[in-house]
């Protein structure tokens, strides 16, 4: 649990701060053990419920300073204890303070570094934990977070290049859906009653499209209130379910362009994560087992299973195991076979998660080019027809007289 603390240093100087600890002696020891002279003492409330829904999570702009600047202060001399304190001054974003407090107190107790970031799951991948533990056990963290800082700054360079590319048709769609419902709850319900409250006969097509939109405009606080819930509803299903992410991805497969990225990607985390385990010192069997829960895609999943206890641990080579799983392509498998054998599997791997992380780029710019055509096409369906459905009557009525 955290206390809340204010203490006298030697220099008489006092400060406050929060410290973690499993009790108040604990906490106490902790204090004495940094030579601060304790003035007040208190444990820190946990926060309410609904506040803790909208507790900031540390997010990977976050990771990568940490990782980057902890690499930096190692290699200039600095110890880890120096490093996490000015780090805690440095951070005002309560959720990285509370882990980094963490963090130092852990160290205080004599655990492990990586522990914390055990504890911190939904933060953390295990992917990151082990890179830490492998780093820590073999002495060579500055090198382990150098690397761990490549590795999230290059994830972070290709999701703010999805974004990117995909802003455009977002911002087309939200603006293509706030025009329709304006016209189908404002403008068609009151050209559709000037029509039916003249007693003009319009013809059927026409009074079915005026029904629509008088059905919308009466029912819209309703009709808006079903869509948003449905929507959220359907993106927790999709997102947060085990069942739903599975879905997705098997609808995802599906379709053409969309197949492409989900692999691209999926092979880009398997090469990167791989790559970077393998520098850490972990053994072939211990990599692939944790890269396989990285991936994403159920079927690359499930294949480096097989690769790795069917395979190597039944004394195949690595090459020849990755041979046998048509899920990768031949490119992937013979440049792993070769490198193997040269001895530099994971310079081959960091090369090939940098080519996927490109094809992944004109993949995205593909889908795009794809989705814009559709989407202005369908949005020019229904202005169209709601215009048909005005146009037709009125000419009708013109050549009454």
């Amino acid at each position: 649990m955290k206390f809340k603390y204010k203490a006298i240093q030697k220099d008489g100087q006092v400060v406050q701060d929060e410290i973690e600890a499993l009790n108040m002696k604990m906490a106490l020891s902790a204090l004495s053990a940094r030579s601060l002279k304790p003035l007040s003492l208190k444990p820190v409330k946990k926060a309410a419920f609904g506040s803790a829904l909208f507790k900031k999570k540390i997010t990977l702009e976050d990771k990568v300073f940490l990782t980057r600047y902890l690499a930096l202060m190692l290699r200039v001399g600095t110890d880890l204890f120096k490093a996490i304190d000015i780090l805690i001054e440095d951070f005002d974003k309560p959720a990285v303070r509370s882990l980094l407090m963490e963090i130092r107190s852990n160290l205080e107790q004599g655990k492990p570094f990586y522990i914390t970031f055990e504890n911190h799951k939904r933060d953390f991948s295990p992917v990151f934990v082990n890179l830490i533990k492998a780093g820590e056990a073999s002495g060579n963290l500055e090198e382990v977070f150098e690397q761990v800082s490549s590795s999230l700054e290059g994830q972070h360079e290709l999701e703010q290049k999805i974004k990117s590319s995909l802003t455009y048709p977002i911002i087309l769609m939200i603006a293509s859906v706030l025009v329709l419902i304006l016209m189908v709850s404002f403008s068609l319900p009151k050209v559709a009653k000037v029509f039916l409250s003249g007693g003009i006969e319009p013809p059927g097509f026409s009074k079915i499209v005026f029904s629509i939109g008088l059905f919308v405009g009466d029912h819209l606080t309703f009709i808006l209130s079903f869509l948003v819930i449905g929507v959220v509803s359907i993106l927790l299903f999709f997102l947060k379910t085990l069942v739903g992410k599975r879905l997705l991805y098997d609808m995802g497969l599906r379709v053409p362009v969309i197949n492409r990225i989900i692999k691209q990607t999926s092979l880009q985390r398997f090469a990167s994560t791989l790559s970077s385990l393998l520098r850490s010192g972990l053994s072939i069997t211990e990599a692939l087992d944790i890269t396989a829960g990285s991936v994403g895609m159920p079927a690359i999943k499930d294949a480096l299973h097989r690769i790795n206890d069917e395979g190597i641990k039944k004394g195949l080579t690595v090459g020849e195991a990755f041979h046998r799983e048509p899920i990768f392509p031949k490119v992937v498998s013979n440049l792993i076979a070769v490198s193997e054998k040269s001895g530099n599997i994971e310079k081959i791997l960091n090369t090939l998660s940098e080519f996927y992380a490109s094809e992944i780029g004109s993949a995205v710019k593909s889908l795009v080019s794809f989705i814009e055509p559709i989407m202005l096409l369908f949005i020019g369906l229904v202005i169209g027809t709601i215009a048909l459905a005005v146009i037709i009557p009125v000419y009708q009525l013109s050549s009454s007289f």
